[in-house]
């Protein structure tokens, strides 16, 4: 009796609808600032008044992030039916994982995200098995330095400032990373992110058809982001009520005095806040404006978009306490360094 082997089923289809579906996710994120504008004029709420920017940062980042995850993880997903976790984690192991963390932060540069929107791509890192210390330079590198703090710190406090934070951001990314590798605390990450790390929750080693790449994509957003959806909402809810009520006045008064624990207290007054680095460069500006040193608004800079607390509970969803706490000591280390010297440098 004869076989009959049928044809592997075409995968046109699957690339066509995902080739819609992308254009549907490019379409949804391009009208992100006309909705949230639009949804806060139909509420009762002055748009410029602190409810009415606190809504507007709300109904703005939550599908932003959303969307960006979606997007990263499914990408992600399609990437690991072509490499193994091992295969990866082989390549930026050992002596190459300094090329790693410096890679990773490299690439941080080049991508606008504030801190929340850099943890989906955190987390498509860890998931595809990449090393986590250099996951870590690039949840430091992202948020806290790219191309738009950069031309706005240029366009406001000239090329050496600029160029200062440009080389001291990278190296607090590169080295920070390079520490959290170097201490190996892998479990230390959530039981469920351990699993995918490592490679229990892989497709088998044989996958050859686009239609099952693209079905792993779609696993894992099912899987990651029915996860930790929730988490980013609360956190952004919390970011967005911060960023609306935030005293300026109160931040000036403690920035600006000349005491050696400035540094630390801007750093301890960042944490909590949330903002992405157009946001915050402004308020830098209002706060030098008020007789703030330098290095001391820098660390707050840095602190708000590289340590939020919003970002804290979006991670935790990710990383245990131990490894957060871990994460926030080698990241503020490496801040109070940059603010002390630029005060010193730029006195």
């Amino acid at each position: 009796m004869s076989v009959t082997t049928l044809p592997p089923p075409s995968p046109l289809p699957w690339l066509g609808g995902t080739l819609a579906g992308l254009l549907v996710w490019a379409a949804l994120y391009s009208q992100l600032v006309p909705f949230s504008e639009w949804a806060v004029s139909l509420l009762p709420v002055d748009p410029a008044s602190h409810l009415g920017q606190a809504i507007t940062f709300f109904l703005y980042d939550t599908p932003k992030v959303l969307l960006l995850l979606t997007l990263v993880v499914f990408a992600m997903g399609v990437v690991r039916s072509f490499f193994s976790p091992e295969r990866t984690r082989a390549l930026l192991a050992g002596r190459r994982e300094g090329v790693g963390n410096a890679m990773a932060a490299s690439l941080g540069i080049v991508t606008p995200f504030c801190s929340c929107s850099a943890v989906p791509l955190f987390i498509g890192f860890v998931s595809a098995g990449v090393p986590l210390g250099v996951t870590f330079s690039f949840l430091i590198a992202a948020p806290m330095v790219n191309e738009v703090a950069l031309g706005l710190l240029f366009a406001m406090l000239g090329w050496k400032v600029a160029l200062t934070y440009l080389v001291l951001g990278l190296g607090i990314a590169i080295v920070a990373g390079w520490v959290i590798g170097k201490l190996r605390l892998e479990s230390w990450l959530e039981p469920w992110v351990l699993k995918i790390h490592a490679g229990t929750a892989e497709l088998p080693d044989v996958i050859v058809t686009w239609p099952d790449r693209i079905r792993a994509g779609l696993d894992s957003v099912k899987e990651i982001v029915g996860r930790v959806w929730y988490w980013i909402v609360a956190g952004i809810a919390m970011g967005a009520l911060i960023h609306g009520y935030a005293p300026e006045e109160l931040l000036a008064s403690i920035m600006g005095k000349d005491a050696w624990w400035s540094v630390p207290a801007a750093v301890i007054v960042g944490v909590p806040m949330y903002s992405n680095a157009a946001g915050i460069i402004p308020v830098v500006d209002a706060l030098l404006g008020k007789g703030a040193a330098l290095g001391t608004v820098l660390a707050f800079m840095m602190s708000v978009i590289a340590l939020s607390l919003p970002e804290m509970i979006i991670l935790r969803k990710v990383l245990s306490v131990k490894l957060i706490a871990v994460f926030v000591g080698v990241v503020a280390s490496g801040i109070l360094v940059v603010g002390f010297l630029f005060n010193l440098l730029f006195a």
